[in-house]
């Protein structure tokens, strides 16, 4: 399979194969369950405006947190589909948001069909495990732990059963904000952004259901890289504002290897909040954010220009691969 290797980010973010319906209907790609049925892939991208509002002030309280833990086969790239581990059959997983103060109980229920024992590990929890032990279910099982959200913050959760790297590439990572006391400066749109990589024995855009593939994993060789699970999701599915708008995006990284290097061509953040750190005072006037695997970050921007503006990480060969997505600015 030919790797793009255009100079023009813009060109790749037009020729980049994305996965549409139509698109594996056409071929010869379908799968069957075990009843006989062919089926198509599920679209398992998180949409980056799918996330809850703001808090804003209140009073502690209990959270409910509800995890399902599903693997499915998903569109990975056009005509190329993917056995992915998931929370809720979306990558990430469900944007979680709390208020510093509050308690956070989680349930996860792993489905009756999975293959794996799965958990959730909350990187914004002091517990052993981040909830690891105390989650870890079978097949058909439900377990609970609860944690105090004492420190504010952007945290990762993840997967931690062993090999916790797997379920990660697989899809098995989400974020979840504890805002603080004093909320953060209101913007007109929210988005939610997490990049991660997919490991597979087959070549970039080869047809049919691709396979994982453990020693690239383990070389950190990666075939995909993503924003929101997929190859080109957030160019199929853009980010959308308006001329004069502010707009915030929580941005993560799955991993479960790479440190992401964001940036959006055309634009600088206005604020930055640096490794998800909401007690440090914000960067100002940033190009480019640096965040490790496991980490994340806040930005945030006023957009001037109408235009369509690219999402990228800046270690840019990545882009070939599918880590591209797209801010769509209009008047």
């Amino acid at each position: 399979m030919k790797r793009y290797s255009k100079g023009s980010i813009a060109f790749l973010a037009a020729v980049l194969p994305l996965m549409t319906a139509s698109a594996w209907a056409a071929g010869d790609h379908n799968h069957s369950d075990a009843s006989g049925t062919v089926e198509a892939p599920l679209d398992i991208v998180r949409a980056a405006d799918d996330l809850p509002a703001p808090i804003g002030i209140r009073s502690a309280r209990t959270v409910k947190v509800n995890l399902d833990t599903v693997e499915v086969t998903g569109r990975l790239a056009d005509g190329t589909a993917y056995h992915y581990w998931t929370f809720g059959a979306k990558v990430p997983g469900p944007f979680v948001r709390v208020r510093v103060g509050d308690t956070v109980e989680v349930t996860l229920t792993n489905a009756a069909d999975s293959s794996e024992k799965h958990s959730v590990d909350f990187h914004a929890a002091t517990a052993p495990g981040g909830g690891h032990f105390a989650t870890e279910a079978a097949a058909g099982e439900s377990k609970s732990f609860a944690f105090a959200a004492t420190k504010p913050g952007l945290y990762v959760y993840h997967c931690a059963v062993p090999e916790a790297a797997e379920h990660i590439a697989n899809g098995m990572y989400g974020l979840i904000l504890v805002e603080p006391e004093e909320p953060l400066p209101a913007v007109d749109r929210e988005f939610y952004v997490v990049q991660g990589e997919v490991y597979t024995h087959e070549t970039f855009g080869t047809e049919g259901l691709a396979a994982f593939d453990p020693a690239r994993m383990h070389g950190e060789d990666a075939e995909y890289y993503v924003f929101n699970g997929a190859a080109g999701a957030l160019a199929e599915d853009p980010l959308e504002a308006k001329v004069g708008e502010t707009i915030r995006i929580y941005f993560g990284v799955g991993g479960p290897n790479k440190t992401a290097s964001f940036h959006v061509i055309g634009e600088i953040f206005d604020r930055v909040y640096q490794l998800g750190s909401l007690t440090s005072p914000p960067l100002t006037d940033v190009q480019t954010i640096s965040v490790p695997p496991g980490g994340s970050a806040i930005v945030d921007l006023e957009l001037e220009e109408p235009g369509d503006f690219t999402l990228v990480d800046h270690a840019l060969a990545r882009a070939s691969r599918g880590l591209v997505g797209k801010l769509v600015v209009r008047e």
